[in-house]
């Protein structure tokens, strides 16, 4: 029996790395999957697959789709697509690094990687901006039945879908704001991380208030900030069944449902924006008969 990947469910790690790859033009994938697939895996290491390499195994999986792009009143969400892409999660920096050079030369000679992002927990898993990230994360069997695909059968049960952003954060600027403005931006203190009455519709928890979609809009989340030379920010990355609830908060926040844009983009953005399907696991391997591998 298939069962979700082991990486997904727990909380955020101290050290991680993102890594995106793209297909190379007229390669074969299909020993490279063969060689994921015999890939023993653990609680560090989760696989996606990106629809345009499900497409190009003459397959397909209900409800991949590629990232979509939105422009909302004065904002953008850009879509950076890629065909695989690996997390690493783990407490050794080193131990990260080595796994990636593995996962890499693993995967090399069909996929080179365009993007990588190593994130980090801040304090007790806060944004650089000091706030809680994540707060109303489900959990239990909330989280499985939010983040997991059930009833659809062998090789699907057990799998997610995964929506990947890396959001820049202008630190300048969001310093020259007071803490009753961020408090606001936010809607929740930064003091105690409580919800208040009274925040701008603009807040970001009023935008993507999970039980006020239509259906509801549950995901489990499991961002974390990232910083380098060319900047620092939030790894926004969402597991859902479906891309469905993810979708629906995103275009909340771009405005395209009311007009009203997410308050976030005062002071970040997103930069890159991707979508994969990941496979579940049997007996610790990936399950890959979905896609007839």
């Amino acid at each position: 029996m298939s069962s979700p990947q082991a990486t997904i469910t727990p909380p955020i790690p101290d050290h991680s790395r993102y890594i995106e790859f793209a297909g190379l033009h007229g390669k074969d994938v299909t020993e490279v999957l063969k060689s994921l697939k015999s890939l023993e895996l653990n609680d560090q290491i989760l696989v996606g697959f990106g629809p345009g390499l499900v497409s190009g195994l003459d397959k397909s999986i209900t409800g991949l789709h590629g990232f979509k792009s939105l422009t909302g009143p004065g904002v953008e969400v850009p879509a950076t697509q890629g065909d695989l892409l690996c997390w690493i999660r783990g407490d050794d920096r080193g131990e990260i690094a080595r796994l990636s050079r593995v996962f890499i030369r693993l995967v090399a000679s069909a996929f080179r990687p365009v993007r990588i992002i190593n994130g980090f927990k801040y304090k007790t898993g806060l944004d650089l901006t000091g706030y809680e990230d994540g707060t109303e994360n489900p959990t239990g069997d909330a989280a499985d039945a939010a983040a997991f695909v059930s009833g659809a059968g062998h090789g699907l049960d057990g799998s997610s879908f995964v929506a990947v952003q890396q959001w820049l954060h202008d630190m300048d600027v969001f310093d020259k704001y007071s803490t009753d403005d961020t408090d606001d931006m936010i809607g929740r203190r930064q003091s105690d991380n409580v919800e208040f009455e009274g925040s701008p519709v603009s807040a970001h928890v009023k935008r993507t208030a999970q039980e006020s979609f239509t259906p509801e809009a549950f995901v489990l989340r499991r961002s974390m900030p990232w910083s380098n030379a060319d900047g620092e920010g939030l790894m926004f990355v969402a597991f859902g069944k479906s891309f469905d609830a993810y979708e629906a908060q995103m275009r909340r926040m771009t405005g395209l449902e009311d007009g009203i844009v997410d308050a976030l983009f005062k002071f970040s953005r997103p930069i890159s924006g991707a979508n994969y399907w990941c496979p579940p696991v049997s007996d610790g391997r990936l399950d890959l008969s979905a896609i007839g591998i």
